[in-house]
């Protein structure tokens, strides 16, 4: 199994972005954290390090109704939460890749029936997030 769902657009960095949130959004999913891996890397690394990797961003997106439901079946899942987005352009790329961990992940770690099926539907939705991405970008 792959842990994570890929598409790569031709979007800037910033357009992607912009475009990541909305697709969440639209899947009920809020973004409770965000980190800046370059300017992280510029601050603690310095530049030359922030350079070499070029655009990072990590989203923390959480679907409350999936959460719960999750986190009922098995506490320890709040590990695995919430489910990460990546949107990343490295500085010399011709395109911006997006991606989202695939939840299925939980149901490789855990023996719970109840967190297959909040997997399930959160693999649907971040699917379908990414599709939108993908669509708005593709001639």
């Amino acid at each position: 199994m792959n842990y994570a769902h890929t598409v790569t657009v031709t979007a800037s960095f910033h357009d992607a972005v912009a475009r990541t949130r909305a697709a969440l959004q639209e899947q009920g999913f809020g973004i409770l954290t965000e980190i800046d891996v370059r300017a992280t890397f510029d601050d603690k690394l310095g530049a030359e390090s922030s350079q070499a990797l070029g655009d990072y961003l990590i989203l923390g997106a959480c679907n409350p109704a999936l959460a719960q439901r999750a986190l009922s079946a098995e506490p320890d899942m709040g590990l695995l939460l919430p489910c990460n987005v990546v949107v990343r352009r490295g500085p010399d790329a011709a395109a911006t890749t997006v991606q989202a961990i695939n939840p299925q992940t939980m149901v490789e770690l855990s023996s719970s029936a109840d967190i297959e099926g909040v997997a399930d539907e959160a693999d649907t939705r971040l699917l379908a997030s990414l599709e939108v991405v993908k669509a708005e970008f593709t001639a």
